[in-house]
């Protein structure tokens, strides 16, 4: 399958940078245009809270992301693949979905976060619960480890 329209997500981690490598290198093989999604993470509280406050930190993680996402834009473009910078205000996980379906892309890309069994179940997996929620495929792209040298 030949990929044309690829949602990836990016936060500026260094997981969501392999993403972004491994993504752009893809994106280039197949010709494909790519979204590249940051998510600021909002709960109501955070809501309320903005509406009360007018130098809340939410403002400012706001900023910060977009500058992230700015970056992560110029990187692709700089790397000959066609890029759209997209921020979303919400879960994470529905936001990712919500984009996929509303940009009709063809695969998600995300990277690999390793998490303790405990944080895996009390939040759960973020490419797990994606695979039940989008219709398209997912890749999930993990950092190999540099060689170990020889004896």
């Amino acid at each position: 399958m030949v990929f044309r329209k690829m949602l990836l997500c990016y936060d500026g981690t260094r997981e969501s940078r392999t993403a972004l490598a491994q993504g752009a290198e893809l994106a280039s093989a197949c010709g494909a245009f790519v979204h590249l999604l940051a998510v600021v993470r909002t709960t109501a509280a955070a809501v309320v809270g903005e509406s009360l406050s007018t130098d809340a930190p939410f403002v400012e993680q706001t900023r910060h992301i977009e500058e992230i996402l700015n970056e992560g834009v110029a990187k692709l473009i700089g790397r000959g693949v066609k890029a759209q910078g997209h921020v979303a205000l919400g879960e994470p996980i529905d936001e990712i979905v919500r984009a996929a379906k509303t940009l009709d892309v063809d695969l998600v890309v995300l990277g690999h976060h390793t998490q303790s069994a405990f944080a895996r179940w009390w939040r759960g997996s973020v490419g797990v619960t994606l695979l039940d929620q989008v219709t398209c495929s997912i890749l999930v792209c993990i950092e190999n480890p540099p060689s170990e040298p020889g004896p």
